[in-house]
């Protein structure tokens, strides 16, 4: 461990970006405080009653458009809860919530133990709903638009058509939503936090990300590196990938997950397909359904197409305790069962994409037709099993955005005097352990890697071991030792 070595807080470091992404500092705006107020809703969380205060829940108006911040305004709606110990506070620590979409706010309200107890005896735990989702003006789209996207594009007229109808569709959210649509990218949610964090009080930030929140935070710390007082990157985002090698590492890490989970139901008797050769038992269903034979009994017989075979495959490797549902309806797929009363799976049907916050932050281009389907044999051929990573529709659905983007890939420039910590799964599922690698290779000096041995997307709520590097990180500034890693734990059976 490494005690981090402070300077002063008012120390700032230009930030070299390249031509692309060079954007002036925002001009000084008023930043109000938080009018915090009781939360609608709040389930506590799975500590005893009493020992957690109510969520509470409040807004903060901030400009649509940083480089015009006398201009039109929006509501950014955040939770929180303080600390348990008051008299052992010393500070926020702020939530950035992944996705794009997910709602911070939520993760407070209902799922506040997310963060050990000494965490929160000690900090007030903050998050909120990144400009565009949640309850901070949503960016809202046609359905029927939304509807026409194809999850995986056939030829060159479908693929015309569906440049055109992207093009509907971004009119057809602008006109819907307003302003904000245009400015929903990263990089203005980055000078979002920092007004989060002159509104708390806080001279400097403490932030924990999770998954596409550590773009956030990435994001913040190049913008701002003097006001970084401690930040986590849980399951990162390497933001500097263009489009074959975005598609190619996503590729490789789902079909490096399902080969885990496979390597799982052949030991443990825990798997309902153990002794079975699951490997052509999937490749079967596969079949089945790129022909249009397949159908899923968990949704009343409705078709599963190839795509959404993977898909929903690939959502069930996120944690380990989900191996055996997956195994079971794999088993329920071969052998066209219908489900027993009582054990339906919760319904995980496709929400609308948040493509506007996507498609503001990656330049993911592709020609044409045959470009993309270039794209889709290579990634077949890297993940024979789900050969459609959930990368290819985020291609899709960004087909034809105007360029340059708001927020434009490019290899991170952070120059904070903290190290941050990058916690990364060897075997994540979504944020790929090689994108953490390149990440605290792009950081150098200023990054230091956690390496959880194990499953999942994420690890801080998995591993004890990892909580144990990051608690004191957090609170006292304590920097885990280069090439610091911590086992894995083994999945039940």
């Amino acid at each position: 461990m490494l005690r981090v070595r402070k300077s002063g807080v008012g120390w700032a470091v230009a930030v070299a970006l390249t031509a692309a992404t060079l954007t002036p500092a925002a001009p000084a705006v008023a930043r109000p405080a938080i009018d915090w107020g009781p939360c609608v809703e709040d389930t506590p969380g799975e500590d005893p009653p009493g020992e957690e205060a109510p969520a509470e829940c409040g807004t903060l108006s901030l400009p649509v458009d940083w480089s015009r911040p006398a201009g039109e305004r929006f509501e950014l709606a955040l939770a929180r809860r303080v600390a348990t110990d008051p008299a052992a506070r010393q500070g926020s620590l702020v939530f950035g919530p992944g996705g794009p979409g997910d709602s911070g706010v939520d993760r407070v309200v209902n799922g506040s133990s997310r963060f050990s107890a000494d965490l929160r005896r000690r900090f007030d735990i903050v998050s909120f709903d990144p400009r565009g989702t949640g309850a901070s003006h949503p960016v809202r789209c046609s359905r029927e638009l939304l509807g026409r996207q194809p999850q995986v594009i056939a030829d060159q007229a479908q693929f015309d058509a569906t440049v055109a109808n992207n093009a509907l569709l971004r009119a057809d959210c602008r006109a819907r939503t307003g302003a904000l649509y245009d400015h929903v990218d990263t990089m203005s949610a980055a000078r979002d936090l920092d007004a989060v964090r002159a509104a708390l009080g806080e001279p400097r930030l403490t932030f924990h990300g999770s998954s596409y929140g550590t773009l956030l935070g990435q994001r913040y710390a190049e913008l701002f590196p003097g006001r970084v007082r401690a930040m986590v990157l849980e399951a990162a985002m390497d933001h500097s990938l263009g489009t074959r090698a975005f598609l190619d590492t996503q590729a490789v890490t789902a079909e490096g997950a399902f080969d885990e989970f496979l390597d799982w139901c052949a030991r443990s008797t825990d798997c309902a397909l153990h002794g079975r050769d699951v490997r052509a038992i999937w490749a079967g269903l596969h079949d089945r359904a790129e022909r249009g034979a397949l159908t899923d009994p968990d949704r009343a017989g409705a078709p599963l197409a190839a795509f959404e075979l993977s898909r929903l495959a690939h959502k069930r490797l996120y944690d380990t305790w989900r191996w055996p549902g997956l195994a079971e309806w794999i088993g329920r797929l071969a052998d066209d069962a219908t489900v027993p009363t009582g054990t339906r799976l919760a319904d995980d049907a496709v929400a609308p994409y948040p493509f506007a916050v996507f498609c503001q932050d990656w330049s993911l281009p592709v020609r044409d037709y045959r470009e993309y389907a270039g794209h889709l044999r290579r990634s077949a051929r890297l993940a024979p099993d789900l050969r459609y990573p959930p990368a290819l529709f985020a291609v899709v659905t960004c087909l034809g955005t105007p360029t340059p983007v708001a927020n434009p890939q490019h290899r991170l420039r952070v120059r904070t005097d903290v190290p941050l910590v990058i916690a990364a799964t060897v075997h994540d599922p979504a944020s790929g352990y090689g994108w953490a690698r390149n990440v605290a290779r792009q950081l150098g000096w200023h990054g230091v890697l956690l390496t959880y041995h194990g499953w999942g997307h994420g690890s801080y709520t998995t591993s004890p071991c990892v909580r144990s590097a990051v608690d004191p990180y957090l609170l006292d500034q304590v920097v885990p030792g280069r090439g610091a890693s911590c086992p894995a734990v083994q999945p039940e059976g």
